[in-house]
């Protein structure tokens, strides 16, 4: 009896799984095209302005180590990517005044976007329940989920799959 019990439970999640899990993907883009940030000047951006483009929205910090490794090949992948329509946002979990430095001091050449205080929480939705950082999600041009990734991206691994959307 358990072990029918147990496989009615199994296939049920299967089945049922996949479906939720695109549901929060559906819900997460959602968030993400709404959340209200602000770029380096403190002007209010959205996401929604590079509608239409593969969009690579990478949620960083200056003090996290294995996110400062990636941010340029981020940039040198943007750089060859940018003419197929491509484009790359940084989405910053920091305080304004390190981004500034920090931009600067690395001469980051993608958009940055200063993510507020429910950015935890929106990663979470995208599908990051760790809120760990690096975290790397990819929208596709008509803006579904293509992507993501906790974790430094390996920038060969990462520019394939990025062609491979475009």
């Amino acid at each position: 009896m358990l072990v029918a019990v147990g496989a009615v439970a199994a296939a049920a999640g299967w089945y049922v799984g996949p479906r939720l899990q695109k549901n929060a993907d559906v819900d997460g883009v959602a968030a993400l095209l709404a959340a209200p940030m602000r770029d380096l000047e403190g002007r209010s951006r959205s996401v929604l302005e590079w509608k239409g483009r593969v969009l690579v929205c990478n949620f960083w910090a200056t003090w996290c180590a294995p996110c400062r490794e990636e941010i340029p090949a981020l940039g040198r992948i943007r750089s060859r990517l940018s003419s197929k329509g491509v484009e790359i946002v940084g989405i910053a979990i920091d305080q304004a005044s390190n981004v500034v430095d920090f931009v600067k001091q690395l001469d980051i050449i993608y958009p940055i976007l200063m993510a507020d205080a429910g950015s935890i929480e929106l990663m979470g939705r995208l599908g990051n329940s760790a809120g760990g950082l690096p975290f790397t999600v990819v929208l596709d041009r008509g803006g579904k989920l293509a992507y993501r990734k906790l974790g430094s991206i390996a920038e060969a691994e990462f520019e394939a799959r990025i062609a491979s959307i475009v």
